[in-house]
């Protein structure tokens, strides 16, 4: 079996005297999609915001290819290959479509705006930022501001900026959300492309089981912050536990 990329470990979090995400421990391999699942104020969220480094975790560790990353920041985790999609849209809206593209390949290689710095480096910069906006079909609006974009080419935009930054690590937070279902397939498809790049692991918090049953290789149900179970989608949605307290008893709907 494939070594992890990344690992949680007893991973706990305490607002007060609330525990949001309770010792939670798990391993997710490259080449795998993980859909979380789980009724509202489970802790899906915040389990996300731990793994990627928006909060601190109270105990337990992050690990990423067995390096401890549980007390860096959200942007020294990114520079070791995690990276996050929100449930909102996270862009420059002032700047072009290309533009953000642009910063986030500059992100990625290091590359400031140096005085000096040669012109062919600037030429490839933005050789690869085209690349990745034919990558998601946007290079019809490459020079649009992202905020005239409609919501869904912003998610698009945005699965494009994690793809610029070549993450090992997805993390994908309700991603069609608020789009229409005109706009969902598109985003839908620029995710079962990473899952099919079989170096990347993939992590999704999802409520549309149509979504759950199109994508997920594995699925995790936090409940209460805990986890309540981990499998293959068939095994996971048989569950009686799973089935009628959490996806409902027909199994289509997620809390």
């Amino acid at each position: 079996m494939t070594n992890p990329t990344l690992v949680t470990e007893g991973l706990t979090i305490r607002f007060g005297g609330h525990v949001a995400v309770d010792r939670v421990n798990c391993a997710f391999r490259p080449g795998e999609l993980t859909v979380i699942v789980g009724p509202n104020g489970a802790g899906k969220t915040t389990y996300f915001n731990l793994i990627s480094g928006q909060l601190a975790a109270t105990s337990g560790r992050v690990m990423k290819d067995g390096v401890d990353i549980t007390r860096l920041s959200p942007s020294a985790r990114a520079r070791h290959g995690v990276g996050r999609a929100f449930q909102l849209t996270n862009l420059f809206p002032a700047l072009s479509v290309l533009e953000n593209i642009r910063l986030a390949v500059q992100a990625r290689a290091g590359a400031g705006w140096h005085m000096f710095r040669g012109v062919a480096a600037f030429h490839e910069i933005n050789a690869r930022a085209e690349r990745y906006l034919e990558a998601v079909r946007l290079s019809n609006v490459a020079y649009k501001p992202a905020a005239s974009l409609p919501h869904g080419d912003q998610r698009k935009l945005e699965v494009a900026l994690l793809m610029a930054m070549e993450p090992d690590i997805y993390m994908f937070d309700e991603p069609t959300a608020g789009m229409s279902l005109d706009h969902a397939p598109d985003v839908l498809d620029l995710i079962a492309e990473i899952k099919h790049d079989h170096s990347k692991t993939v992590l999704l918090v999802e409520h549309k089981m149509e979504v759950v049953r199109a994508l997920a290789d594995r699925i995790i149900v936090l409940h209460n912050g805990a986890l309540l179970a981990d499998g293959p989608p068939a095994a996971i949605m048989a569950s009686d536990i799973v089935r009628d307290v959490y996806l409902g008893k027909s199994g289509e709907h997620a809390a």
